[in-house]
């Protein structure tokens, strides 16, 4: 029976990172620690708990049940088509993608040129060339990451903060004023921002994938290496958010930042000088290549699996020439897109990440899936209308709801659905649970 040895599992801990960190998780540790300040450390604790935390386990549900598709099953086997389909339409073409593109543009090389739609073109044309050719032998990604892009990204963020060490940029300020009243769950929140959770459910089956291509067949041992992996790749995300928050609370004294690119440029002008933007464009470019091919490979697995009349280097392509396009309309209108909906996806996602957990325990409790997805759906539902359509007007209703204010009022609903979804099912018997689902 085959068995990975220390260097394997560290190299897919390796890979993992680096499909993981891309654009945002750079931004936003580091403006978190420039607007927490002194209270930096407190913030960052709640941060790492959601941002490291719900994609770690997102990754051990996905070891613990095989798949998303089979999780999504739990609710029903519409769910399990539908929910599935949407993740990776949001985090691979429709979405994450296209943006890894205009923002490895933006950081990249914009700083240098004037501004030009034409430039925008070319660009992506050459950067998602590139992610494409890395992407037609998913097999060799493991070495890829393990071996070269992620040893040089931790070498970059190493060296500037080593850098920041020899010469310190300033002292902690006082920390901003939402941070002041709820330091703790105002990090938590902002680390639930990231949206890796989404990502953890993208990525878990690839692991699995890359295992399997070891010689790993026994399935226990699958999810135990995926587990390992997950821990690794988790600790080194804790890590460099560490490194990052230290850099943008040091920061705090200096100028005046609005956003996590602001607080970077900062911070790499003042160790660095003119040389600081040239290598802050290269660590977005690396970090958004990086998460490309992880999620082009992970989303062609997907719909070459789920859609046969292409081949997984068929549906690289297209969704490769999808994301060019997509890429090419420009950072702002991609994110006016994107919050909604992510907004509305991802409470379900953290719900299923969750009760996946227990799945053990909960397989044939299917009405306990099904409500808590249905009652905190609704209330996402009802919350991205309200934002995008309605200007806002449910507020007053909405905001009865506990945890509103702080971006996280589906939380409630998702308890009272499994509390409903236990009572309903200590009424049937497993086999009409069974039933339920299909």
């Amino acid at each position: 029976m085959k068995n990975l040895n220390n260097k394997e599992l560290l190299l897919l801990s390796f890979m993992l990172f680096s499909m993981f960190f891309g654009a945002g998780n750079l931004i936003f540790p580091a403006f978190l620690g420039r607007a927490s300040g002194e209270e930096m450390v407190i913030a960052l604790i709640g941060f790492i708990i959601t941002a490291v935390g719900l994609p770690i386990l997102g990754v051990m549900t996905i070891a613990n049940t095989g798949s998303i598709q089979t999780l999504g099953s739990r609710v029903h086997k519409s769910f399990a088509f539908f929910f599935p389909l949407v993740i990776y339409v949001s985090i691979g073409p429709g979405l994450a993608i296209p943006r890894a593109g205009t923002i490895a543009y933006e950081m990249g090389m914009k700083p240098f040129l004037p501004s030009s739609s034409l430039l925008l073109g070319i660009y992506t044309i050459i950067f998602f060339a590139l992610v494409l050719w890395l992407s037609l032998s998913p097999s060799k990604l493991v070495d890829r990451f393990g071996k070269l892009l992620t040893p040089i990204l931790l070498s970059l963020i190493l060296m500037i903060f080593v850098k920041s060490l020899i010469t310190p940029l300033g002292n902690f300020q006082q920390a901003e004023e939402v941070y002041q009243r709820n330091t703790f769950f105002k990090g938590f929140l902002d680390g639930y921002q990231t949206m890796d959770a989404l990502a953890a459910l993208v990525f878990g089956i690839f692991v699995a994938n890359a295992i399997l291509a070891k010689g790993v067949q026994e399935p226990k041992k699958v999810s135990k290496y995926m587990m390992i992996a997950g821990l690794g790749a988790g600790t080194l995300l804790a890590s460099i958010y560490a490194i990052l928050a230290y850099l943008g609370a040091s920061s705090s004294s200096i100028g005046t930042a609005n956003n996590g690119t602001d607080v970077l440029t900062i911070v790499m002008s003042t160790l660095f000088g003119e040389f600081g933007t040239l290598l802050l464009g290269v660590l977005f470019t690396l970090a958004c290549l990086c998460v490309s091919i992880g999620l082009i490979i992970s989303c062609s697995q997907y719909f070459s699996t789920l859609f046969t009349f292409l081949s997984y280097k068929g549906w690289a392509t297209l969704l490769t020439i999808v994301s060019l396009a997509i890429a090419n309309l420009g950072l702002n209108q991609i994110l006016a897109f994107s919050s909604p909906l992510l907004g509305f996806i991802y409470p379900m996602a953290v719900v299923l990440i969750v009760l996946g957990l227990f799945d053990r325990t909960l397989r044939y409790r299917t009405s306990v899936y099904r409500y808590a997805v249905i009652f905190s759906g609704l209330f996402s539902f009802f919350e991205t209308i309200n934002t995008v359509f309605l200007n806002k007007k449910l507020d007053a209703v909405l905001s009865l709801f506990p945890l509103y204010e702080a971006g996280v009022g589906w939380v409630v609903p998702a308890l009272l659905g499994i509390a409903v979804g236990f009572l309903f099912s200590s009424s049937l018997s497993s086999e009409e649970e069974k039933r339920l689902s299909s």
